[in-house]
């Protein structure tokens, strides 16, 4: 299917994003889609938190909202410009994770642009919308369902896999699919750097990089770098404003624990009742807790970066992505750094 028809279908989905985006998508007109199709899709928008507790409505609007701007026409021509279609199509195997909502989708339309054939196999944490969501698309595009199937149970006719996960899930990758082209990713986080000057706006943009999806992306601040005396009470006050967060009964247990877990072992940390604040070499910290290392200098930044950069998936900072966009990556900004649309490309 020629690359224009792709952008057509990219705008189906980019507009069913945006009134999915906005919690009075009820109320919203479409000449793309019936009033019974937005029914239906924001009703299994809300009943996500059903099935994963983590996904509230507000996480929801979020990732909806983002895919939505990564979607826009402009971007997508601006990028395909760079790559060319796949020699000969492939069946690409794509195992989506399921700690943010859709998060495997920027892979899908990868996969359709290089002009290759989706085989998904769904996270048991996010497995009820996106089928929807292509359902209802396919309607409009009926040609979609040409390009995508549905896996369960025992995978077969997979020529290439494209997977996200930890250092277990990653040995089973390698163990069942190491014969095939592999594009396998490993767990990364975020970092931010503060320099001392910010303002308390600033910061308080910050807290969207700590505490959108509630942490659990790999685009989430999990480690500061401060000044050596940096006093860290601005940050809390800065961030004050996402206290309900605590609310959050996943959330809540995870704060519970990990509290309780540091003050039985008597380690220092800091805590404003909904997030701890513990210094530490290690750049992974645990839901609802934040590590961070004191710096004298420039250099030992660039250091630290170094260091950490295989584990390391954006850093945010005056000098880098500003406070606040963490969660707005645009088509090129490849997870782990890797060009899937160029491995996707090349698969032979």
């Amino acid at each position: 299917m020629k690359r224009e028809k792709w952008i057509d279908i990219c705008a189906s989905f980019s507009e069913l994003f945006e009134i999915l985006s906005n919690s009075k998508s009820n109320n919203v007109s479409s000449k793309r889609f019936t009033s019974h199709e937005l029914e239906k899709i924001e009703k299994a928008v809300l009943m996500q938190k059903n099935y994963n507790g983590w996904f509230t409505e507000e996480s929801m609007r979020q990732a909806l909202s983002g895919l939505k701007s990564m979607l826009n026409k402009e971007d997508l021509n601006k990028w395909i410009k760079a790559y060319a279609y796949a020699p000969t199509p492939k069946k690409v195997l794509v195992i989506m994770a399921g700690n943010i909502p859709l998060v495997g989708f920027h892979d899908l339309i990868c996969i359709w642009f290089s002009g290759n054939f989706a085989k998904i196999k769904l996270s048991s944490d996010d497995q009820t919308l996106l089928p929807l969501i292509l359902d209802v698309v396919a309607e409009i595009h009926p040609e979609l369902k040409d390009f995508y199937s549905f896996e369960s149970g025992k995978i077969t006719e997979s020529e290439a896999v494209i997977a996200t996960g930890g250092d277990n899930s990653n040995l089973y990758f390698e163990k069942y699919f190491g014969h095939l082209p592999c594009l396998f990713r490993k767990n990364r986080t975020s970092i931010a750097i503060i320099e001392g000057s910010e303002t308390q706006e600033e910061l308080t943009n910050l807290g969207k990089d700590i505490f959108s999806f509630y942490g659990k992306g790999c685009r989430n601040v999990s480690y500061l770098l401060i000044p050596k005396n940096y006093d860290l009470d601005i940050l809390f006050e800065a961030l004050l404003p996402y206290h309900q967060i605590i609310q959050n009964k996943k959330y809540g247990n995870n704060y519970d624990y990990n509290r309780a877990l540091n003050l039985l072992n008597q380690v220092k940390f800091l805590d404003n009742n909904f997030l701890m604040l513990k210094e530490s070499e290690m750049l992974f910290s645990p839901i609802s807790m934040l590590h961070y290392k004191r710096f004298k200098d420039e250099s030992e930044i660039k250091n630290f970066i170094k260091l950490n950069s295989k584990d390391i998936q954006v850093v945010l900072g005056r000098e880098f992505i500003p406070f606040g966009f963490g969660q707005n990556p645009r088509l090129w900004d490849y997870a782990d750094g890797k060009d899937t649309m160029d491995w996707l490309g090349n698969l032979s």
